[in-house]
């Protein structure tokens, strides 16, 4: 099998959306021979900031001498940026040896109960990372927590980020829905940090806790700010930051990491894609996939504090299942121009309706609808600072066509998917 077949294999694996429930990640896990019982894992859950807390826990680990496996999704170009160990990619050939193992084991489940991507690539990572014998993996849920499929893991601690509105049409209409799901990573005993300061989704948070006598520590308003990693932008990442101390703190009884190794993690955090500042051809590009409220908040407000005085040039394009008008009305106020593209996905949100609900929300802004992201990052070329949000999805799109992908190959479109309503 060559890399191409493997990664088309894959892509035969979308067509059955994603299954939430762990029964059958449990089983394809037992196929393989359990390999999560060889590893320890930090799970970390949340709305937004699970990647940056992942990358700092990463680097602090990484940075104390422990070999430490990454499992994020989605990925923003290559798909082996899901599976990292000491922040390189799982190679090519690994990742056709991973695939060309793991099929003979899907035949074993019958033709009406096919396993989604998601739950194939968890058990491939649980499989690679112990056979690379991870000392420690920072594991990022999928979508919500309680039925994702890395809920099959029993961690050394469960972090939840925060807890704010997106994916409602999966995980509930309301932040106590969305805390319940998230909170379903709670193990019995196992200790939990969050950063969650929404009174109705910590109420939540605080309850499962306690039924599972899992102690829980909570980032104070007073602590942001006392740990910060220099290389990411953005306010929000002080708390980030907090959360990824403390869950260090929490467990130097299980893993001893010195104040001096914590400080080197957290200045050599990288994590692309998410206010990521580019120089190219004389223009500051921040590239930033801000795709829910939360994070057009964060996004705005590092624009207003680090970029003050500044009228940026926006290209925006989003995904139409998210609150895309919303956002839109967030930015348009800081915006000199806005240039609205569809974003390469089958879900993508109409570029003409974007531009629409830009001009009501800012009548004295020019704003241009263009057919992809090449048009506008040429219709913008003499501008001196341009943001380029709204998805993922577009960053990643951004990234590969300025040759800053990690893993070369464009795969972007591996990152579709579809669900039903999970069951309560």
């Amino acid at each position: 099998m060559t890399h191409a077949e493997a990664i088309q294999s894959l892509y035969g694996l979308q067509l059955f959306g994603a299954n939430f429930g762990l029964g059958n990640t449990r089983k394809l896990a037992a196929l393989m021979g359990d390999p999560q019982e060889k590893l320890r894992f930090i799970h970390v859950a949340g709305t937004n900031g699970k990647g940056s807390t992942c990358a700092m826990l990463e680097s602090i680990y990484r940075a104390a001498g422990l070999r430490v496996g990454l499992f994020t999704s989605p990925h923003l170009v290559s798909f082996r940026e899901r599976l990292q160990v000491n922040r390189q990619l799982i190679s090519e050939s690994e990742l056709v040896r991973l695939v060309e193992q793991i099929q003979p084991l899907l035949k074993q489940f019958p033709a009406d109960n096919h396993l989604t991507l998601f739950e194939v690539v968890t058990v491939m990572a649980l499989n690679f990372f112990a056979e690379q014998k991870c000392d420690l993996v920072i594991w990022e849920t999928g979508l919500g927590g309680r039925l994702d499929a890395t809920n099959i893991v029993t961690p050394l601690a469960s972090v939840i980020t925060n807890i704010a509105f997106d994916h409602q049409q999966w995980l509930g209409d309301t932040l106590e829905k969305i805390a319940a799901e998230k909170a379903g990573i709670i193990k019995t005993g196992i200790p939990v940090v969050t950063a969650t300061d929404e009174p109705e989704a910590l109420t939540v948070i605080e309850k499962v806790a306690q039924e599972k006598n899992a102690p829980l520590t909570k980032i104070q308003k007073s602590e942001v700010g006392s740990q910060k990693s220099e290389s990411l932008l953005g306010e929000h990442q002080k708390q980030n930051a907090a959360l990824a101390a403390a869950t260090v703190r929490v467990l130097q009884n299980e893993i001893s990491v010195s104040e001096q190794r914590i400080k080197i993690g957290f200045q050599n955090v990288n994590w692309p894609g998410r206010l990521q500042l580019v120089e190219r051809n004389g223009q500051k590009i921040l590239l930033d996939g801000a795709h829910n409220i939360a994070g057009a908040e964060a996004l705005r407000a590092t624009l207003e504090k680090k970029f003050a005085g500044t009228r940026p040039v926006f290209i925006f394009g989003a995904l139409a299942d998210k609150n895309w008008p919303d956002i839109c009305r967030i930015f348009a106020p800081r915006a000199a121009k806005v240039f609205t593209v569809p974003v390469a996905s089958a879900r993508t949100a109409d570029a003409n309706e974007l531009a629409k609900t830009f001009r009501a929300a800012n009548p004295l802004a020019e704003v241009v609808a263009c057919g992809n992201l090449a048009a506008a990052l040429n219709a913008s070329k003499d501008e001196l600072f341009i943001v380029v949000t709204g998805s993922l999805y577009l960053v990643g799109e951004a990234l590969e066509q300025f040759n800053l992908s990690p893993g070369g190959a464009g795969e972007r479109s591996l990152n579709e998917w579809t669900a039903t309503t999970l069951p309560r």
